[in-house]
């Protein structure tokens, strides 16, 4: 099987996370070398720029959404460069917990950024690397927000946003779901861990018959 490039998207609280680490328990019982991964911070230089992005302070325009774009984006290429590109070339199938879907909604979307700019930054920064198969795990804003604050964990600068703000980000997923139907797989995540990982599973599976 040709190495796949899979990712994982969705709101906060979607549980996109926890589907990943399933997918990628799957595909090694099927025999499959695969890297799990994630954006933002995977690497050394994106620790840094994770904690700058993600980070909590009191003065809510410390970042300007632009900055914020070319931060995620740099993040990105770096991570491609060192970890998504090496492990491909060798044959390994590499799932990554957010890419350029979540910088489309969170900064187009969310943040407002005219979409024709993120793209253009996608198209350098993604080094035209794009997913065989993305997974949209969607759900109301409401409860998502709902099981992020049940962690109990301190929520980060991007979660602490109002709802309105997260409420574009879901519209702007199902679009891309719907501009993408070919790539983006929209998958209910209101029903059980369980029955979103099986559906998941058998989509993996057909795709592993096709490569």
């Amino acid at each position: 099987m040709k190495a796949l490039f899979i990712t994982f998207e969705g709101i906060e609280g979607s549980g996109k996370t926890t589907q990943a680490k399933k997918a990628e328990d799957y595909l090694k019982k099927l025999g499959y070398p695969v890297l799990r991964t994630y954006e933002p911070g995977a690497t050394r230089v994106g620790e840094y720029i994770r904690r700058i992005l993600l980070e909590k302070n009191d003065d809510p325009n410390s970042l300007h959404p632009i900055v914020e774009l070319l931060l995620f984006s740099a993040d990105r290429t770096q991570h491609l460069q060192e970890v998504v590109l090496p492990a491909l070339e060798q044959g390994t199938t590499v799932i990554c917990d957010r890419y350029i879907d979540s910088t489309t909604a969170y900064q187009g979307g969310g943040r407002g950024i005219d979409f024709e700019l993120v793209n253009q930054i996608h198209k350098i920064a993604t080094l035209c690397i794009y997913p065989t198969r993305t997974y949209l795990l969607d759900l109301p804003v409401e409860v998502g927000l709902q099981r992020i604050s049940r962690r109990g964990n301190i929520l980060d600068r991007l979660e602490t946003e109002n709802i309105e703000f997260h409420q574009r980000i879901r519209d702007c997923f199902l679009r891309i779901a719907n501009q993408y139907p070919q790539r983006v797989m929209i998958v209910d995540a209101m029903k059980s861990e369980e029955e979103i990982a099986l559906i998941i599973q058998n989509d993996i599976r057909d795709l592993c018959q096709k490569h």
